[in-house]
C-alpha cells in the first residue's frame, strides 16, 4: 500500500462512526489503564518498542479486550464473530475503519492505540499500521508518506508545552495529531498544518476517535498554509532529521543542514502574539570554528526571550547509523547500506560538521525582548522531571522579574526558597569547612548548583518574610564582615538562584 496518498484510510467525515467506535472501545476497556492490566508492565513496555511477542502471548484468550488488541494494536485478522458483539461492525466497515479479509475474518486499516491524557482522559491515537511507536525507534518503514504515531519525542514536547489557557494554538507539522489533541483542552481554535495530506487526515482521525472538537486543518510547508495569522501558543515536532536527502516527510527536512528547524524558529517571532509562546523539538549542527550556542542564539526572532536546552549531542557517525536504522536501511544490501552512509558521511564533512544536537527551543513574545531580549543557551543532558509546562512559564516570569528590577530593588525584595530543594556538603570526612557547597532540586529541571557559604546561608533562610537587604545584613553581622560589602557583592549570586528556580520572588509567588 503506498503511503502517500489517502487510499486505504477511514473516512475522515463519518464522525457518527468514530464516536460509536470510540463508545465501543471504551466499554471494553480498550484503554491505556485497561492494556496495562490485561498485558502486565513487561508486555506493555514491550509495546512502546515495536516488540509484539509478549502482547500477542498474553491475548490468546476470548475476551472482548483480547480480541481488540489483536486488532487494533497487533494487526492481526480477527473472526467476525468475536467482534460482532463489541464493534459496530458493519458501520466500520463501510467507512474504512476495518477491512474483510479472505474468510469470515476482517482486519484494521490502521493502528489505534490507547493513550491516557495528563488529566486522566481515554484518547486514542491512530497511525499508519505497524508505525505506532515514532522517532529512533527502529520504524523500518522506507515509505515516504509514512505516518508515525507516539514516540519519546512526541510525549516530550507535549510535556513542555506551556498549558495556560489560549485563543489560538498551532500545531506545525502535526503527524498523527497528538500536539494538537493536547493543544485541544486549553486552546479555543485550533490549527494543525502538515506537508503530509495523509498526516491531515490521520489528525482529523486521532482528535474525532478522542471525543475533542476538530481542528483547523491545512496543507502546506513550514508556516505558508496559515499566511499571516498569528496565534498564542506554536508547537512543533517537526522533520528534524539531518540528513543528505530528504527521503522520508516524517523525518527528513529537505533543507540543507539545520536550515529547516531554523527557519521555523527565526519566523516563529512574527507568528505570535504578544505573551504567546513558540515551542519546539530541534536538531542542530556542531560546527568547526563556531559555538553550538552563538549558532542558536542567531535562530532567536527580535522580539522575543528564548531557553534553548540541548539534551544529547551524537558524533556524525553515531547520528547516521540511528537514522539508517530508523529507515531499515541495516537490513538492506550491504552495499546500499554503505553508499548510504557514506553519503550521510560526506554531506556533514563538506559542511564541517563534527557533531549534532537535539534539544528543546522555547520563545516566548514579549515587547520587553525587543529592547533587551533574554537569550538562555544551555547543556541539560540530565534527568528532568516531566511534565516541565510550568516550570517554563515559571522561567519566563522569573526572566521578567528579573529584567524589571535593579539590584536596589532586589534588596528590598523578599524570596522563598523552592520546594524540594536539599543541600549538599562536600568535603574531606572530618574537615571542619566544606569544600563546596551544593543546592539540589528535587522537581522540574532536578538542577544542581555550588554557591558559598553565604549563598548558601541566604538560601537557607529565605521564607518569604525577610527583605534579602535585611539577611545579608544578618549575615554580615555573624561573619564580621562590612554589611556594604556584602550588599555589593552577593545579588548577582541571588540573580543566578532566582534564575535557575532555587529562589522565586514573593511577588511571583501563588
Amino acid at each position: 500500500m503506498s503511503r502517500t496518498s489517502l487510499d486505504n484510510l477511514p473516512a475522515a467525515d463519518r464522525s457518527d462512526v468514530a464516536l460509536a467506535l470510540r463508545d465501543a472501545l471504551l466499554k471494553a476497556e480498550f484503554t491505556a489503564d485497561g492494556l496495562l492490566d490485561l498485558l502486565g508492565a513487561p508486555a506493555y513496555a514491550a509495546l512502546a518498542r515495536s516488540e509484539t511477542v509478549p502482547a500477542l502471548r498474553a491475548t490468546r484468550g476470548e475476551s472482548p479486550l483480547e480480541a481488540l488488541v489483536r486488532l487494533f494494536l497487533l494487526q492481526q485478522p480477527v473472526p467476525r464473530a468475536r467482534l460482532a458483539d463489541v464493534l459496530p461492525l458493519d458501520a466500520c466497515v463501510a467507512s474504512g475503519w476495518l477491512r474483510e479479509t479472505d474468510g469470515a475474518e476482517v482486519a484494521a486499516t490502521v493502528d489505534v492505540r490507547p493513550y491516557g491524557g495528563p488529566d486522566g482522559e481515554d484518547w486514542f491515537i491512530v497511525s499508519d499500521l505497524g508505525c505506532a511507536v515514532g522517532g529512533a525507534g527502529g520504524i523500518g518503514s522506507r515509505e515516504e508518506g509514512v505516518v508515525l504515531g507516539v514516540g519519546g519525542a512526541s510525549t516530550t514536547l507535549a510535556g513542555i508545552t506551556v498549558r495556560t489557557p489560549v485563543d489560538s494554538a498551532l500545531d506545525l507539522g502535526t503527524g498523527s495529531g497528538i500536539q494538537a489533541l493536547h493543544a485541544s483542552r486549553h486552546a479555543t481554535r485550533v490549527t494543525a498544518t502538515d506537508l503530509n495530506a495523509r498526516a491531515l487526515h490521520i489528525t482529523a482521525l486521532t482528535l474525532a476517535l478522542s471525543g475533542v472538537p476538530a481542528a483547523e486543518l491545512s496543507e502546506g510547508s513550514l508556516y505558508e498554509p496559515v499566511g499571516e495569522a498569528t496565534y498564542d501558543l506554536i508547537v512543533s515536532n517537526p522533520p528534524f532529521v539531518i540528513s543528505p536527502g530528504a527521503r522520508l516527510t516524517y523525518r527528513d527536512g529537505g533543507m540543507s543542514g539545520d536550515d529547516l528547524c531554523r527557519t521555523l524558529v527565526q519566523q516563529a517571532g512574527e507568528r505570535l502574539n504578544e505573551g504567546g509562546y513558540a515551542q519546539f523539538l530541534a536538531n542542530w549542527q556542531h560546527v568547526d570554528g563556531e559555538e553550538w550556542q552563538e549558532r542558536l542564539r542567531s535562530w532567536v526572532p527580535r522580539g522575543c526571550d528564548a531557553w534553548v536546552v540541548q539534551r544529547e549531542v551524537q558524533d556524525i557517525t553515531q547520528y547516521a547509523e540511528l537514522w539508517l536504522r530508523d529507515a531499515g536501511d541495516h537490513r538492506t544490501d550491504p552495499a546500499e547500506y554503505a553508499a548510504r552512509y557514506d553519503a550521510w558521511l560526506d554531506a556533514f564533512e563538506d559542511a564541517g560538521v563534527r557533531s549534532v544536537g537535539f534539544g528543546w527551543i522555547t520563545l516566548r513574545k514579549s515587547a520587553a525582548a525587543a529592547e533587551e531580549p533574554s537569550i538562555t543557551v544551555e547543556e541539560w543532558p540530565h534527568p528532568v522531571e516531566q511534565p516541565l509546562g510550568d516550570t517554563v512559564r515559571a522561567h519566563f516570569a522569573r526572566v521578567d522579574w528579573l529584567r524589571a528590577n535593579d539590584d536596589a530593588a532586589l534588596l528590598e525584595s523578599a524570596f522563598k526558597l523552592s520546594g524540594e530543594v536539599v543541600q549538599e556538603q562536600v568535603g574531606l570526612p572530618g574537615a571542619e569547612d566544606p569544600e563546596h557547597v551544593v543546592l539540589r532540586q528535587g522537581r522540574g529541571m532536578r538542577r544542581a548548583t555550588k554557591v558559598d557559604t553565604v549563598g548558601a546561608g541566604f538560601a537557607g533562610v529565605c521564607d518569604g518574610t525577610l527583605s534579602a537587604g535585611r539577611i545579608l545584613d544578618a549575615i554580615a553581622q555573624l561573619m564580621g564582615e562590612e554589611p556594604v560589602l556584602l550588599r555589593d557583592r552577593t545579588p548577582a549570586q541571588i540573580r543566578t538562584l532566582v534564575e535557575q528556580g532555587f529562589l522565586e520572588p514573593v511577588a511571583l509567588a501563588g
